[in-house]
């Protein structure tokens, strides 16, 4: 949320940054693609000055470089030979993002989608190398199917090649359908979970209640579709932010710690990846980690949300090339 995509003044998001530091956490994740390299570039500059080796530092690659930050995320064009996990792609990019970042060595990165125009095998051996090189110290996926993580593992395992060793799914209260395989597919084989959206992109802030106009924001302009009523499933996830949001004021917490709370409370989870794009969002997502759910309120969760469902497909994060593509689900005859 820092530059053309949310906080556009860079002292502003480096005070943000500063803030978070400050107050314990030591975890940040960012992506070539979030504005355009220039999120990357605000997070080289607030850790300068000796903030550096204290933070894990995390970034991702994969999504279409060299197009206005403006442009809808998922939009059609731009250089092919700019995005993608191909080895070429790989190997060029890593050196852009050290480059803003301001740093020497990554200490995780992502690939941040699937390629299904890439083989595995190609992404894991140039993601290998650039660890054994010192560029990189891990590298894990970001949104990949239960399928996709399980054949990264065992490409790994039969070519010798280092594994993904963590996961970032799309996971809330909102976004449940990852309990189903990934996240088990994930504990089993001793991944780290580092769900991102966990206030389901702003839908479990209290912002959104039934009566009330819609909030508008650069995210619902990037992402329309995970806003816009008239889609299926977003009516749903407006009643349940509803319901939600009477059941934290029951319990006497925050709508915002409940949501990250839930989240943190799944055992398959390291840490949810907040996204402020203010000092006030910041601070009202703070002490979350303290807040502790009890059966009876996640078994009220449940009922609302049942364990698996996510209420509208267009906070999956990742849409299969067969349900884009109609040639690839029909037989030729």
């Amino acid at each position: 949320m820092f530059g053309a995509w949310g906080e556009p003044d860079h002292d502003t998001s480096i005070g943000i940054i500063h803030r978070a530091l400050d107050a314990g956490i030591n975890f940040i994740d960012t992506a070539d693609v979030y504005s355009q390299g220039e999120s990357e570039v605000i997070v080289g500059k607030a850790l300068a000055g000796g903030r550096r080796d204290n933070v894990i530092l995390a970034t991702k690659f994969h999504g279409q470089m060299g197009v206005p930050a403006s442009a809808p995320m998922g939009q059609p064009g731009g250089d092919p030979n700019r995005r993608g996990n191909s080895r070429r792609w790989i190997v060029q990019e890593v050196e852009n993002s050290l480059r803003r970042l301001g740093t020497d060595w990554i200490d995780l990165y992502q690939v941040h989608r699937p390629d299904p125009d890439t083989d595995i095998d190609e992404t894991l051996s140039a993601l290998t190398d650039l660890q054994r090189q010192g560029k990189i110290r891990a590298f894990g996926s970001s949104t990949f199917p239960a399928h996709d993580v399980v054949e990264a593992q065992w490409t790994a395992a039969k070519r010798g090649l280092s594994r993904f060793v963590t996961e970032q799914p799309p996971y809330s209260i909102l976004v449940r359908g990852v309990e189903a395989q990934l996240l088990p597919v994930a504990q089993q084989y001793g991944m780290g979970v580092i769900p991102w959206s966990p206030l389901a992109g702003g839908w479990l802030t209290g912002k959104y209640r039934k009566g009330q106009a819609t909030p508008t924001s650069r995210r619902a302009g990037r992402v329309p579709a995970r806003y816009d009523l008239s889609k299926p499933g977003n009516q749903a996830k407006l009643d349940a932010a509803e319901a939600l949001a009477v059941l934290a004021d029951e319990v006497g917490i925050s709508l915002v710690h409940m949501a990250l709370a839930f989240v943190l409370q799944h055992p398959a989870v390291t840490a949810p990846i907040i996204g402020p794009r203010t000092m006030e969002h910041l601070e009202s997502q703070l002490g979350a980690t303290d807040v502790v759910l009890s059966d009876d309120v996640l078994d009220r969760i449940d009922a609302l949300v049942p364990p698996g469902v996510t209420l509208s497909r267009y906070d999956e994060g990742y849409e299969p090339p067969a349900l884009r593509d109609p040639f690839l689900r029909r037989r030729r005859v």
